[in-house]
């Protein structure tokens, strides 16, 4: 559907964006009312100030959504016809986050982009560029109008990479996601397969690697355990490893500012060949452990990996509220 026919402007949006950057506060829907919509959603109405949520869109009638349900008894206008919605109601918001699926935003997406629309990301599609908020969310802000949040692995330990990389170079990146069976969902396992490659190309285009790899797991352990990561990174024997150590405790007390719950359970420590059991050619791996505690608003503490990923979500639209008109103006094209 064109923007002429969907009776709703690029410039109209984009004018209003600017307006809202300017200090008026963002007008938001959140597509996609499941785990990670829903929490979102408390998040917003909880504590921010930056953002106005009007709409939460599904694709299932009020009664068979828990979301949508959740969305109505907060005073949340409800949409069940999925994009048609957000075609119906676009002069309605100018930011959408997109909870869905990754074939589902593959698809929207060209949609957000006709209308106008700032779309965040929360699958892993990526079809606008990674966007991780202590790295690189202000270089991307302005240069497109969707950014992908990579994902919840990728959220909890690109930045640990970037930390080790403005140090020394990292040759190769690894991360190991352990999660909770109980916290991933059908979306989630629906997503494995793209969890894991675009997360290893997060690695690498945003923590600056120079290869990346991603494991995850699903623990069915009870009770369930908290999202735990193993950070390894290869970088040359004579790295200063202090430096890195404090590093890695600057980004991680960045992080805490929007993701409470963060917290380097093991400093980077130093492996060498013996540890690992195969040939470094003369360098070392520094190992780093961190764990993430949800907030516990609608979902259990022990789904951090959900957590970390609305945190960051709701992090980057309010940057976007912050930045100075030219810096959102910066994606608008001339259809």
């Amino acid at each position: 559907m064109s923007v002429a026919n969907s009776g709703v402007s690029t410039t109209r949006s984009f004018n209003c964006l600017s307006a809202v950057v300017a200090g008026m506060g963002v007008s938001a829907a959140i597509v996609g009312p499941g785990n990670i919509g829903t929490d979102l959603m408390y998040k917003i109405l909880d504590r921010s100030d930056a953002i106005d949520l009007e709409r939460v869109i599904g694709i299932f009638p009020v009664e068979e959504s828990e979301g949508l349900q959740a969305a109505v008894e907060e005073g949340v206008d409800a949409g069940t016809e999925g994009v048609d919605s957000v075609r119906e109601h676009a002069d309605e918001f100018d930011l959408v986050f997109d909870a869905t699926s990754a074939h589902v935003h593959e698809q929207q997406a060209p949609v957000y982009d006709d209308l106008g629309l700032f779309a965040i990301d929360l699958t892993p599609a990526a079809v606008g560029p990674y966007a991780v908020p202590v790295v690189n969310l202000d270089d991307v802000v302005g240069e497109t109008r969707n950014v992908n949040m990579v994902t919840c692995g990728g959220q909890a330990t690109i930045p640990i990479v970037h930390a080790v990389d403005r140090v020394a170079d990292v040759g190769y990146a690894e991360m190991v996601s352990h999660i909770a069976s109980k916290s991933a969902g059908p979306g989630t396992r629906q997503n494995i397969d793209k969890f894991t490659q675009t997360t290893a190309a997060g690695l690498e285009v945003v923590g600056g690697a120079d290869e990346g790899k991603a494991i995850i797991t699903l623990n069915p352990a009870e009770p369930p355990i908290m999202m735990r990561n193993t950070v390894h990174t290869r970088v040359a024997e004579t790295t200063d490893v202090d430096a890195v150590r404090d590093s890695v405790s600057r980004i991680a007390e960045d992080i805490r500012s929007y993701v409470p719950g963060y917290e380097i359970t093991l400093e980077p420590t130093v492996r060498d060949a013996d540890d690992v059991g195969f040939d470094l050619g003369g360098d070392v791996v520094l190992s780093t452990q961190l764990e993430v505690e949800g907030e516990g608003q609608h979902l259990p503490p022990y789904a951090g990996n959900l957590d970390i990923m609305t945190s960051a979500a709701l992090g980057t639209a309010e940057r976007i509220a912050a930045q100075p008109n030219e810096a959102v103006a910066g994606g608008e094209t001339d259809d």
